[in-house]
């Protein structure tokens, strides 16, 4: 099975499901579905076979993936490795323009030292990072506009 969590769009509303069509929907193991009934999920009735109706399973996808997520505080970006909201070491952030109005913001950690990543629009810049010392780069290069050709070409052979 794959380590994603699983998408509630694939559930249509109005259809019921067993717990094994539900895993097979969802790509899920069906003991998964069973923790999923145990933390709160509604079956239709208290008979068997246990059915769920779509919308309630979309609902209560929808509610396990919103109290996962964690908003940042402005002057702070999400470190993977503390799994928590943490300040910029030194205060000090790169900003790296991808489109004309949004870029990547890069940072490390202040306890643990990694390299953190956040999406951003140039606009929301100020107001989410206050207090940052916000050094804006240069955007990714692109192979169109190179001047020198490369240096693996073949067509000019030696002989």
């Amino acid at each position: 099975m794959r380590a994603r969590r699983a998408n509630p769009n694939r559930v249509k509303s109005h259809f019921s499901y067993t717990a094994s069509e539900l895993a097979a929907c969802l790509d899920v193991h069906k003991n998964t579905v069973r923790n999923w009934q145990r933390k709160g999920l509604e079956p239709i009735d208290g008979q068997r076979p246990v059915l769920f109706q779509g919308a309630t399973v979309r609902a209560f996808l929808k509610s396990q993936r919103t109290s996962r997520k964690r908003s940042c505080a402005p002057g702070t970006m999400y470190c993977l490795s503390c799994r928590a909201s943490r300040r910029p070491a030194l205060g000090m952030v790169d900003f790296q323009p991808m489109r004309p109005d949004s870029g990547n913001l890069r940072a490390i950690c202040e306890v643990c030292e990694t390299v953190m990543h956040r999406r951003i629009r140039f606009a929301d810049l100020e107001r989410k990072m206050p207090g940052c010392e916000v050094q804006i780069t240069q955007g990714p290069s692109s192979l169109n506009g190179q001047a020198s050709p490369s240096l693996n070409c073949d067509s000019e052979k030696e002989d």
